[in-house]
């Protein structure tokens, strides 16, 4: 799923193509992808790109309507205007192409098109989960929003506060979009990597030193990425948007050696997600049980990284 890196280098590349231009047609491939009836799906044709901006992991284009006078307001948006909202979730991505070029079949479920090119949205696999909304006014997009706070933002102290208002894993809570906003799988992994903490610590174990810690490195972790994937575009558009890159330290690195002590990384298996992480850097050599496979061994399932070599 593209997170906060992910959508803040998606909404530079938009700022360049489509900021102040005219949306000239919107078309839908597949209808499963509105998320809502009222205004209609072509309500924006006519309208031009005040703004865009970002609410969690969702890119949010502002339109002033030729019928609306104002413009942006310092909270996120003019109440009159219109915003068009596309989640991407997990393997949603978006195309700037040629103006009106064809949308792809089987993937292709959306397109809006401007006189610079057209911006298309598809989405890999059977599930359909990517979604668009049209809302009329900065409220209801408000209620989109999950409520969690601003990881780069937001002060140490309001980000311990955050962190400890649930006893969590920290692994979830830092996904939970109800406490921070925009982090997912593959960046909370990097995330406790760089922190060396344990992704099953509970969060009301933290220590404030703790706390600060990892808000550090949540900053560290997100400006870095955003920046490394800012270099990669440059000017050109974002087209390798992957949970999985070469240059990450243990997320989608099972089996291979730590960059930082050369430890084999590991694996929880969950669901369909995985969480990847050191044993030696964060977990003090503890193997932490995979759900699947420790229940297949039992008692043979090694207790630490020593055990796991000796097997």
């Amino acid at each position: 799923m593209p997170e906060l890196p992910d959508i803040v280098v998606y909404i530079e590349a938009l700022r360049g193509r489509v900021l102040g231009k005219e949306v000239h047609g919107v078309r839908i491939a597949s209808p499963s992808v509105l998320r809502t009836y009222d205004p209609p799906f072509d309500a924006p044709v006519g309208s031009t790109v005040e703004e865009l901006h970002r609410v969690g992991k969702r890119i949010v284009f502002e339109f002033l309507s030729p019928r609306v006078g104002g413009g942006s307001t310092a909270e996120g948006g003019e109440e009159g205007n219109l915003y068009l909202v596309i989640h991407l979730m997990v393997a949603g991505r978006l195309h700037w192409e040629t103006r009106k070029k064809a949308i792809p079949k089987k993937v292709g479920l959306a397109s809006i098109d401007f006189d610079s090119g057209s911006l298309i949205l598809t989405e890999q696999g059977t599930r359909k989960r990517a979604g668009i909304w049209l809302l009329r006014g900065w409220e209801g997009v408000a209620a989109l929003d999950r409520g969690g706070v601003e990881p780069l933002e937001v002060a140490p102290d309001e980000f311990g506060k955050a962190l400890r208002s649930e006893n969590r894993t920290l692994k979830r809570a830092l996904t939970d979009p109800r406490i921070f906003s925009g982090i997912g799988n593959a960046f909370s992994d990097e995330i406790l990597w760089q922190a060396q903490m344990s992704p099953v610590k509970r969060t009301a174990q933290m220590s404030d030193e703790e706390a600060g810690r990892l808000h550090e490195a949540v900053v560290r972790s997100l400006t870095d990425w955003t920046q490394r994937l800012r270099d990669d575009v440059g000017d050109d558009w974002p087209k390798k948007v992957t949970a999985f890159r070469p240059d990450m330290a243990v997320h989608g690195k099972y089996g291979e050696p730590c960059p930082r002590c050369g430890s084999p990384v590991q694996r929880i298996v969950y669901a369909s997600n995985e969480t990847n992480y050191c044993a030696t850097c964060q977990t003090g050599g503890k193997l932490l049980a995979d759900r699947s496979l420790s229940r297949l061994l039992k008692d043979d399932w090694p207790k630490s990284i020593e055990d796991l070599e000796e097997a």
